[in-house]
């Protein structure tokens, strides 16, 4: 039994459909991307699993039983795109409140607090209001309101917007800490450069539709287009030689990216090249970023759609 499942979701606002048969698995300690253009019912799908909507149809289980806000609420960390935090608070009495609306006592609340500040290296502004606080700061803080109880279940929703690289990977080293204690984590993002970097799993839905779902590294292997980095001396030139089973898509100044002719291996290509006389110094398979896929895969489906219409 998955930790979370999501059977055929269905959530509609008059004639739109926001999520359609929605359906997908996750485990414990997994990191899953969540992606999709503007408008694919991402933001309603996280609402549904966190209670704040209700589907119209379908169901969610979660740790093998009936989602049910109330009792599950204080099991799970949400970090919306829109933050919610009051801007007349102090930072160090907010978290305070809101770690004891999950659950914690005072105490444990003050204590853990603290602790995170100190982690985020908040300190100075313990006693300061949100309010003046920089965009960065403040999704700092808006990071530990959403962790500070320990969930087994985080969801954020663009963690990353307006941080420098420096506390972006703080909130990274903190998300793989989750991960590896067990938690299970969905990251919602616009960055692709990012779930290829955090995400071990992705789902991508449009239009309210799953596309695909998958390991990262697994989607990215099928999707692959038998293209390769390959470094020799002397350099690939296009016009070395006619009876070669690549072409040369690009090439810079000590490397190439090709193209394999059709029903040829990699081991065909190396063979043909060291019979020219050249060395082979890197030969490695190029797999298209989750970028090229995500294009790829929401254009096929808006032409699959208007054929249909058609």
């Amino acid at each position: 039994m998955a930790f979370l499942s999501l059977r055929n979701l269905k959530k509609y606002y008059e004639q739109h459909r926001a999520v359609n048969d929605f359906s997908l698995d996750m485990e414990k300690g997994c990191i899953w991307g969540l992606l999709g253009p503007n408008g694919a019912g991402k933001t309603t799908l996280l609402r549904m699993v966190t209670g704040i909507i209700f589907p119209d149809a379908g169901e969610i289980i979660f740790r093998d039983q009936p989602f049910d806000p109330q009792r599950d609420q204080q099991r799970i960390g949400y970090m919306p795109e829109e933050r919610g935090l009051y801007k007349k608070m102090p930072v160090g009495e907010q978290l305070i409140y809101l770690g004891r609306l999950k659950g914690l006592s005072a105490k444990e609340a003050k204590t853990r607090a603290w602790e995170w500040v100190q982690k985020m290296e908040l300190t100075a502004w313990w006693s300061r209001n949100v309010g003046d606080l920089s965009k960065g700061m403040s999704q700092k803080v808006q990071f530990i309101a959403t962790v500070l109880h320990e969930p087994e279940l985080i969801i954020l929703d663009e963690p990353f917007s307006g941080l420098d690289p420096i506390n972006a990977n703080l909130i990274r080293d903190e998300i793989f800490s989750f991960s590896k204690k067990g938690s299970l984590i969905i990251f919602s993002t616009h960055r692709m450069e990012q779930v290829e970097e955090i995400c071990d799993h992705i789902v991508l839905m449009n239009k309210g539709v799953k596309l695909l779902e998958g390991e990262t590294r697994q989607v990215r292997e099928q999707f692959k287009q038998q293209q390769f980095i390959i470094k020799t001396y002397p350099l690939l030139q296009q016009h070395d030689f006619t009876d070669k089973p690549f072409t040369i898509i690009s090439s810079t100044s000590d490397r190439c990216v090709i193209q394999l002719q059709k029903n040829v291996s990699p081991n065909d290509v190396l063979r043909k090249l060291i019979e020219e006389g050249y060395q082979i110094l890197e030969f490695s398979e190029l797999l298209p970023s989750l970028n090229e896929i995500f294009i790829r895969t929401v254009q096929q489906q808006t032409f699959s759609s208007s054929i249909e219409a058609a």
